[in-house]
């Protein structure tokens, strides 16, 4: 080991690399000398070289042909420090036993090299990882990657015209429904077109590049469970952090990271019918229908109507029936009195981080069954397969009300919801209300006079404002034969915004918030200053208040007791800066104080604020500690890992382009 070159001034270059932030009342009585291995440890790292260069431009590294750090060199301070090295392969953390003692850096690195998760694996490692998996590896392309080389090409075309699409995006695993999770948000590197305005050549013009941003790396098209084991594998040999993804339906993110290797279920389209299924080591049958994690709430709802059946899920077609929705709550319209998505699993398949293909079910591996009925998704294992209840056709009466809003109207509309909140939901209305229209559907059995004798209010409200002549008004009353009828005539309607840019926050709203008249006044006052604070706001019937459950799943408790579920949301453009980015993620959560003052601790984790407070028991109640217990059993390697999940590790580098 040498060193060329002496510091001709004084003073020490800042480091402030984010991943040891924490550690600098240390990092300040370390050696020059120290502080260059260091620097050459983690440029092995490209989660960490990419920190480096935005805190510390003025280091350069030099390299060899096979990416090996040979030399770092500051000009500034003339100093040239070579001598490390390390063979093709060979983990970056081999350097600490080159390093000279005793070392205030060498302590350092022997704590962080673990959780800076490290890696480098060698093109021989990444080939036979492509063997393994039937050369089902890839690279991967951020959607928009044609229309930065040819922005006239027929290709690019295609991508403009789909860009807002939901469809076209779940489709492309270089794509995110909500586009801040492709990129980088912390540095801006990214790979975006304008989402008000796709055919806008502007973004794809210089100095603007097509990078990765927080798309993963690699990703494997996942076909079967020796797919997933060859990952955990690679993951547990290399440190590269692994990420699971079907639609990229994800608010907070976690199907996306720089960096990664990718698990793409999506492809997994799988489905099946049992009238009189059996839970693997259980003996009683039930009506059940089996789909492979790829399929998507669209099909599963067509499917089901072909087979004469009712599946419970959510209001967008695009949303995957076995992934994050279910495993983290999964609601929909009917979840007031049919059930949660949690409620109505009969039997996972999934592959757990030591690579098991297990069945989790009521009758084995039941403590897995509880963490996936509720614990949130890329945390405990990949799931392949899921069984669902089916039950028998359910006939709907809906009431449907459509308006141009105004403030007088949104105060007027949530003042009458509000007030008849509780009798509805115990009667088994459940729906999706904003600031523009009102949607309530019943699956209860009933004749059409006591429907509109239930909805009397809504019903007038409706024949007040055809009355007075407001523009765009309709008031529907309606019949459905089946869910699947009803779904494909508001689905369009109901669906998520795609391509866009977003920041969501969300709270649960309990009976308590209904209990009286004063109680019911501070709850609109809530909603209007958060809806007049946000860009968005909807009102989600879908809290299983009428549905109590068999006590074993481990959602949130307050699920039970909550009658609303309240989402609000902020955007920005694609050539937005840091400080509007942040700004956007904290004016939704401010906008979410609201509520978040009146209500106890409660949100739903797949919609809520990135930065949520507090959020092991607003997301999961008493029921975190258990959940942590199963986690370390079935991934003590921490394999999997995402943000604000169960066990998460905050300064993991998979999480630097957060902001």
């Amino acid at each position: 080991m040498s060193m060329a070159g002496r510091r001709k001034q004084s003073g020490r270059p800042s480091i402030k690399l984010r991943a040891v932030s924490r550690l600098l009342g240390v990092w300040q009585h370390a050696s020059e000398l120290d502080m260059m291995i260091f620097q050459a440890v983690v440029s092995q790292s490209a989660a960490i070289r990419d920190d480096f260069k935005t805190y510390s431009p003025k280091w350069s590294l030099e390299a060899s042909h096979t990416g090996i750090a040979t030399a770092f060199v500051n000009p500034s301070f003339d100093v040239h420090y070579t001598g490390l090295a390390l063979t093709e392969g060979q983990h970056p953390t081999a350097l600490v036993n080159q390093m000279p003692g005793p070392s205030l850096l060498l302590v350092l690195m022997q704590c962080l090299l673990p959780a800076l998760a490290l890696s480098s694996p060698s093109a021989s490692q990444w080939h036979t990882l492509g063997q393994q998996v039937d050369g089902r590896l890839y690279q991967s392309s951020p959607l928009a990657a044609p229309c930065f080389k040819d922005f006239s090409s027929a290709e690019c075309q295609a991508i403009q015209k789909g860009y807002t699409n939901d469809t076209f995006r779940s489709g492309s695993f270089g794509a995110y429904v909500n586009v801040n999770w492709e990129t980088c948000q912390a540095t801006s590197v990214q790979c975006l077109l304008d989402s008000s305005n796709p055919s806008d050549v502007s973004p794809t013009l210089p100095p603007n590049q097509c990078q990765l941003g927080s798309i993963p790396e690699y990703y494997i098209d996942v076909r079967t469970p020796g797919d997933v084991a060859a990952a955990f594998n690679f993951s547990k040999h290399t440190q590269v952090p692994l990420v699971v993804k079907n639609t990229g339906h994800d608010y907070k993110g976690r199907s996306s990271a720089p960096g990664s290797l990718a698990l793409w279920t999506h492809n997994l389209k799988n489905i099946t019918y049992d009238p009189a299924f059996v839970a693997e080591g259980c003996k009683n049958s039930q009506s059940g229908m089996t789909v492979g994690a790829g399929v998507q709430w669209g099909e599963a709802y067509n499917f089901a109507e072909a087979n004469n059946i009712t599946v419970v899920g959510g209001s967008d077609p695009e949303v995957g029936v076995s992934g994050g929705w279910v495993q983290g709550g999964g609601h929909g319209v009917l979840s007031n009195t049919m059930g949660l998505g949690v409620d109505r699993v009969l039997q996972y398949r999934v592959v757990t981080p030591d690579g098991k293909y297990l069945v989790a079910n009521a009758c084995q591996n039941e403590d897995l069954f509880f963490a996936l009925r509720g614990g949130g998704g890329g945390t405990f294992g990949v799931v392949l397969e899921s069984t669902i209840l089916a039950s028998p056709p359910v006939p709907l009466q809906a009431v449907v009300v459509l308006w141009q809003p105004n403030a007088n109207r949104t105060q007027s509309i949530f003042s009458l919801l509000v007030d008849n909140a509780v009798k509805w939901a115990d009667e088994g209305w459940g729906g999706l209300v904003n600031d523009q229209s009102v949607i309530y559907v019943n699956p209860k059995p009933q004749t059409q006079a006591q429907s509109n004798s239930s909805m009397a209010p809504l019903i007038q409200f409706g024949e007040q404002l055809l009355a007075d002549g407001v523009p765009g008004t309709q008031l529907l009353v309606l019949q459905f034969p089946t869910f699947g009828s009803f779904f494909n005539t508001f689905a369009v309607s109901q669906a998520a915004s795609a391509g866009f840019n977003l920041a969501l926050a969300s709270r649960l709203v309990p009976r308590a918030n209904f209990a009286s008249a004063s109680a019911r006044s501070e709850l609109v006052t809530a909603l209007l200053n958060a809806h007049s604070t946000s860009l968005s706001l909807r009102l989600l019937i879908g809290p299983p208040s009428s549905f109590p459950g068999d006590g074993t799943t481990s959602i949130n408790p307050a699920w039970r007791e909550s009658i609303y579920h309240v989402t609000l949301i902020e955007s920005w453009t694609w050539n937005s800066t840091l400080a509007d980015k942040q700004k956007q993620f904290s004016d939704a959560s401010n906008a979410i104080d609201y509520l978040r003052k009146i209500t106890p601790d409660a949100a739903y984790l797949n919609e809520s604020d990135v930065h949520e407070p507090n959020f092991e028991v607003t997301f999961w109640g008493d029921n975190y500690e258990k959940l942590l217990a199963i986690k370390r059993k079935y991934d003590p390697d921490h394999l999997l890992d995402c943000w604000q999940c169960v066990g998460w590790n905050p300064d993991s580098s998979r999480f630097r382009c957060y902001i």
